[in-house]
């Protein structure tokens, strides 16, 4: 009776990859008004299949030929979230030494966890600006390459210290705007511009700095500290998620179950 349905593993494979698609596609924009877009799109879809199945023609045909431009359509409504699925992509599977991490993992090569010397320089560093309300923002790489971020900045390449950090976000100070970013227990760069992120659930009484932390959050494993030049909160932010630190011992204890 159902011989006409043949199920073989090429098309369970097609229909996984097909879901795995549209979930990743769900993600990247969640949150934001592309999410109602693409629900239109979906329900247009099945309105058309719907369409053709009753034979009603004339309208078959019209839907038809908006469907036949819908590629297009696509590319230029979701223009910036293509943008950061395929920068997200390419960040997620480049570690910081520009090396493939699907080939770390087949070797089964482990990320080394976080050093001591960064975890002191930092979260010292971080207390006495907060103390002082100095503003700050600043990016710990992890195993995504932040090269892209880097090259939009001022190279430094320094061994890192807490008087360092606090010289560079004086406020007088030429390198204070922007984000620093710390890799392989170094401080590479400052004054680097960061993807803002466009999320609408973001508090409104966060400014730049925070969204800036939340866009390079959304396209790295990156860890992001911000300090808050009006009342010197610092906050933590990693994969999008932001959290108030009330504590340097909460901070420190948050970057070094990140790299668990």
């Amino acid at each position: 009776m159902f011989d006409f349905i043949k199920i073989e593993l090429i098309d369970i494979i097609d229909i996984t990859l097909v879901g795995l698609l549209i979930y990743q596609a769900y993600k990247l924009i969640r949150g934001t008004a592309a999410l109602n877009i693409f629900t239109g799109i979906i329900v247009f879809y099945f309105i058309w299949i719907i369409v053709r199945a009753l034979k009603m023609e004339l309208l078959s045909a019209i839907l038809g030929q908006v469907i036949g431009v819908g590629v297009l359509a696509l590319i230029i409504v979701f223009q910036q979230e293509i943008r950061r699925f395929l920068l997200r992509l390419g960040t997620r599977y480049m570690d910081s030494g520009q090396k493939l991490r699907l080939v770390n993992a087949f070797l089964g090569i482990k990320n080394k966890g976080v050093s001591l010397v960064l975890l002191d320089e930092v979260t010292h560093a971080c207390r006495r600006m907060s103390e002082k309300k100095t503003g700050a923002l600043i990016v710990i790489a992890k195993s995504s390459s932040l090269e892209f971020i880097i090259e939009t900045g001022d190279r430094i390449d320094a061994i890192i210290s807490r008087r360092l950090i606090e010289n560079i976000f004086f406020k007088n100070a030429p390198l204070h705007d922007g984000a620093m970013v710390i890799a392989n227990d170094k401080i590479v760069a400052a004054r680097c511009t960061l993807p803002i992120s466009e999320n609408p659930h973001i508090p409104a009484h966060l400014g730049m700095r925070h969204r800036a932390a939340m866009g390079i959050s959304e396209l790295s494993d990156a860890n992001v500290i911000v300090v808050s030049e009006q009342n010197g909160q610092i906050s933590y932010v990693q994969n999008g998620e932001i959290k108030k630190i009330n504590s340097i011992n909460e901070l420190r204890l948050a970057i070094e179950n990140s790299y668990k």
